[in-house]
Protein backbone atom coordinates (compact mmCIF):
# COMPACT_ATOMS: atom_id res chain seq x y z
CA UNK A 1 0.00 0.00 0.00
CA UNK A 2 2.84 2.51 1.18
CA UNK A 3 4.56 1.34 -2.19
CA UNK A 4 1.21 2.53 -4.64
CA UNK A 5 0.73 5.92 -2.20
CA UNK A 6 5.04 6.87 -3.12
CA UNK A 7 4.64 5.87 -6.56
CA UNK A 8 1.81 8.02 -7.35
CA UNK A 9 3.47 10.88 -5.21
CA UNK A 10 6.23 10.73 -7.39
CA UNK A 11 3.97 10.95 -10.65
CA UNK A 12 2.41 13.95 -9.24
CA UNK A 13 5.36 15.40 -8.60
CA UNK A 14 6.77 14.93 -12.05
CA UNK A 15 3.92 15.96 -14.04
CA UNK A 16 3.83 19.44 -12.21
CA UNK A 17 7.48 20.51 -11.60
CA UNK A 18 7.01 24.14 -12.53
CA UNK A 19 4.05 24.54 -9.62
CA UNK A 20 6.52 22.73 -7.26
CA UNK A 21 9.43 25.60 -8.51
CA UNK A 22 7.17 28.28 -7.51
CA UNK A 23 6.52 27.43 -4.70
CA UNK A 24 9.93 26.87 -3.70
CA UNK A 25 11.08 30.04 -4.43
CA UNK A 26 8.30 31.46 -2.88
CA UNK A 27 9.12 29.90 0.16
CA UNK A 28 12.72 30.96 -0.10
CA UNK A 29 11.74 34.99 -0.41
CA UNK A 30 9.04 34.56 2.29
CA UNK A 31 12.06 33.22 4.63
CA UNK A 32 14.68 35.62 3.35
CA UNK A 33 12.15 38.89 4.10
CA UNK A 34 11.41 37.31 7.44
CA UNK A 35 14.98 36.78 8.72
CA UNK A 36 16.46 40.61 6.99
CA UNK A 37 13.23 42.11 8.83
CA UNK A 38 13.41 40.82 11.95
CA UNK A 39 17.50 40.08 12.60
CA UNK A 40 19.62 41.80 9.72
CA UNK A 41 17.79 45.22 9.30
CA UNK A 42 19.80 48.23 11.23
CA UNK A 43 18.62 51.24 9.82
CA UNK A 44 16.34 52.17 12.68
CA UNK A 45 19.48 51.58 15.42
CA UNK A 46 21.73 53.76 13.11
CA UNK A 47 19.37 56.44 12.82
CA UNK A 48 18.89 56.80 16.18
CA UNK A 49 22.58 56.56 17.17
CA UNK A 50 23.18 59.48 14.48
CA UNK A 51 20.31 61.70 16.32
CA UNK A 52 22.14 61.35 19.43
CA UNK A 53 25.78 61.96 18.51
CA UNK A 54 24.63 64.99 16.30
CA UNK A 55 22.76 65.99 19.61
CA UNK A 56 25.78 65.48 22.04
CA UNK A 57 28.23 67.31 19.37
CA UNK A 58 25.71 70.29 19.67
CA UNK A 59 25.57 70.57 23.14
CA UNK A 60 29.83 70.19 23.26
CA UNK A 61 29.92 73.21 21.07
CA UNK A 62 27.99 75.30 22.45
CA UNK A 63 29.48 75.17 25.96
CA UNK A 64 32.93 75.25 23.85
CA UNK A 65 31.83 78.73 22.95
CA UNK A 66 30.52 79.90 26.38
CA UNK A 67 33.33 78.76 28.40
CA UNK A 68 36.46 80.80 26.95
CA UNK A 69 34.07 83.90 27.48
CA UNK A 70 33.54 82.81 31.02
CA UNK A 71 37.22 81.78 31.52
CA UNK A 72 38.64 85.23 30.51
CA UNK A 73 36.06 87.36 32.73
CA UNK A 74 37.21 85.44 35.37
CA UNK A 75 40.84 85.60 34.90
CA UNK A 76 40.34 89.28 34.10
CA UNK A 77 38.39 89.98 37.70
CA UNK A 78 40.96 87.47 39.64
CA UNK A 79 43.86 89.79 38.25
CA UNK A 80 42.41 92.85 38.93
CA UNK A 81 44.38 95.17 41.44
CA UNK A 82 43.31 98.68 43.59
CA UNK A 83 46.19 100.88 44.49
CA UNK A 84 45.33 102.26 48.07
CA UNK A 85 47.61 105.13 50.28
CA UNK A 86 47.47 103.86 53.80
CA UNK A 87 48.52 106.58 56.55
CA UNK A 88 48.96 107.60 60.33
CA UNK A 89 49.52 105.49 62.67
CA UNK A 90 51.18 102.28 60.51
CA UNK A 91 54.47 100.97 60.54
CA UNK A 92 55.53 101.58 56.68
CA UNK A 93 53.08 104.27 55.43
CA UNK A 94 52.67 104.57 51.49
CA UNK A 95 50.64 103.78 48.54
CA UNK A 96 50.20 99.52 48.00
CA UNK A 97 48.74 97.58 45.33
CA UNK A 98 46.74 95.34 46.88
CA UNK A 99 43.85 92.53 44.68
CA UNK A 100 40.39 93.93 43.90
CA UNK A 101 39.06 91.69 47.22
CA UNK A 102 40.78 92.62 49.56
CA UNK A 103 40.36 94.29 52.87
CA UNK A 104 41.31 96.87 55.42
CA UNK A 105 43.15 94.78 57.46
CA UNK A 106 45.02 93.24 54.24
CA UNK A 107 46.54 96.76 53.51
CA UNK A 108 47.14 97.60 57.35
CA UNK A 109 49.34 94.31 56.36
CA UNK A 110 50.99 95.58 53.29
CA UNK A 111 51.98 98.75 55.89
CA UNK A 112 53.65 96.46 58.31
CA UNK A 113 50.70 96.45 60.70
CA UNK A 114 50.08 98.89 63.16
CA UNK A 115 52.57 101.22 65.30
CA UNK A 116 52.54 101.26 68.91
CA UNK A 117 50.12 104.82 69.12
CA UNK A 118 47.62 102.88 66.56
CA UNK A 119 44.05 103.42 67.33
CA UNK A 120 43.05 100.37 66.03
CA UNK A 121 39.66 101.14 66.95
CA UNK A 122 39.42 103.90 64.33
CA UNK A 123 39.41 101.67 60.96
CA UNK A 124 36.79 99.01 59.72
CA UNK A 125 38.89 96.38 59.26
CA UNK A 126 36.53 94.10 57.82
CA UNK A 127 36.01 96.96 55.25
CA UNK A 128 35.95 96.61 51.31
CA UNK A 129 39.33 98.45 49.37
CA UNK A 130 38.29 100.73 46.70
CA UNK A 131 40.51 102.21 43.46
CA UNK A 132 42.57 105.09 44.74
CA UNK A 133 41.21 105.32 48.83
CA UNK A 134 43.06 106.84 51.46
CA UNK A 135 42.98 104.42 54.61
CA UNK A 136 44.18 107.16 57.75
CA UNK A 137 44.72 104.78 61.14
CA UNK A 138 44.34 107.29 64.14
CA UNK A 139 46.96 107.66 66.63
CA UNK A 140 45.57 107.22 70.29
CA UNK A 141 43.74 110.13 71.81
CA UNK A 142 43.02 111.39 68.17
CA UNK A 143 39.03 112.13 67.82
CA UNK A 144 38.78 109.68 64.41
CA UNK A 145 35.67 107.71 63.85
CA UNK A 146 35.44 104.22 62.53
CA UNK A 147 35.15 103.95 59.09
CA UNK A 148 32.56 101.78 57.82
CA UNK A 149 32.64 102.27 54.01
CA UNK A 150 34.25 104.38 51.06
CA UNK A 151 32.03 107.27 51.30
CA UNK A 152 32.29 107.51 54.78
CA UNK A 153 35.97 107.49 54.65
CA UNK A 154 35.96 109.84 51.67
CA UNK A 155 33.74 112.50 54.24
CA UNK A 156 36.11 111.95 57.34
CA UNK A 157 38.72 112.60 54.96
CA UNK A 158 37.56 115.63 53.84
CA UNK A 159 35.97 117.19 57.01
CA UNK A 160 36.58 120.82 57.00
CA UNK A 161 37.00 121.46 53.80
CA UNK A 162 34.84 123.74 51.79
CA UNK A 163 32.09 122.77 48.95
CA UNK A 164 33.75 124.84 46.14
CA UNK A 165 37.25 122.62 47.29
CA UNK A 166 35.75 119.57 48.59
CA UNK A 167 39.00 117.71 46.77
CA UNK A 168 41.49 119.56 49.57
CA UNK A 169 42.17 119.99 52.69
CA UNK A 170 41.10 123.78 54.33
CA UNK A 171 44.10 125.23 56.29
CA UNK A 172 42.21 127.46 58.36
CA UNK A 173 39.31 124.43 59.20
CA UNK A 174 41.04 121.17 58.99
CA UNK A 175 41.69 118.82 62.41
CA UNK A 176 45.20 117.27 63.60
CA UNK A 177 43.52 113.64 61.45
CA UNK A 178 42.36 115.30 58.49
CA UNK A 179 45.92 117.20 58.36
CA UNK A 180 47.90 114.05 58.42
CA UNK A 181 46.38 112.51 55.52
CA UNK A 182 47.96 115.08 53.16
CA UNK A 183 50.43 113.33 51.42
CA UNK A 184 54.30 114.03 53.33
CA UNK A 185 52.32 115.27 56.65
CA UNK A 186 52.98 113.36 59.90
CA UNK A 187 51.39 114.25 63.24
CA UNK A 188 54.65 116.39 64.32
CA UNK A 189 54.49 118.84 61.00
CA UNK A 190 50.25 118.43 61.42
CA UNK A 191 50.67 120.28 64.99
CA UNK A 192 52.98 122.64 63.86
CA UNK A 193 50.96 123.69 60.77
CA UNK A 194 47.87 124.05 63.46
CA UNK A 195 50.28 125.79 66.02
CA UNK A 196 51.38 128.46 63.35
CA UNK A 197 47.50 128.97 62.45
CA UNK A 198 46.71 129.36 66.01
CA UNK A 199 49.35 131.93 66.47
CA UNK A 200 48.80 133.84 63.54
CA UNK A 201 44.84 133.74 63.42
CA UNK A 202 44.64 131.99 60.27
CA UNK A 203 46.51 131.10 57.51
CA UNK A 204 45.97 134.20 54.81
CA UNK A 205 47.50 132.21 51.69
CA UNK A 206 48.82 128.84 51.21
CA UNK A 207 52.15 130.29 50.52
CA UNK A 208 52.14 131.23 53.80
CA UNK A 209 52.47 127.76 54.96
CA UNK A 210 56.10 128.63 53.64
CA UNK A 211 56.49 130.01 57.63
CA UNK A 212 55.82 126.64 58.90
CA UNK A 213 58.68 124.13 60.44
CA UNK A 214 60.26 122.05 57.80
CA UNK A 215 58.41 123.27 54.97
CA UNK A 216 60.19 124.51 52.01
CA UNK A 217 59.81 126.01 48.48
CA UNK A 218 59.78 122.38 47.32
CA UNK A 219 57.46 120.91 49.69
CA UNK A 220 55.08 123.57 49.63
CA UNK A 221 54.70 123.08 45.46
CA UNK A 222 53.39 119.59 46.08
CA UNK A 223 51.30 120.72 49.20
CA UNK A 224 49.43 123.43 46.63
CA UNK A 225 47.78 120.66 44.68
CA UNK A 226 45.96 119.34 48.48
CA UNK A 227 45.10 122.33 50.55
CA UNK A 228 43.30 125.66 50.07
CA UNK A 229 42.02 128.47 52.18
CA UNK A 230 39.01 129.00 50.76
Amino acid sequence: MLEVYMEKCRDLIAKNKLVAGLLGSLLVLVLGFVIWTHFLNPSQPVSANITLLSTSQSTDSSQTAIHPEQSAASASSANAHYMVDVKGAVNKEGVYSLPADSRVTDAIKAAGGFNGQADKKSVNLAQKISDEQVIYVASQGEAVSVISSPSASSESTLTGSSAESADKINLNTATLADLQTISGIGAKRAQDILDYRDSNGGFKSVDDLKNVSGIGDKTLEKLKAEVTID
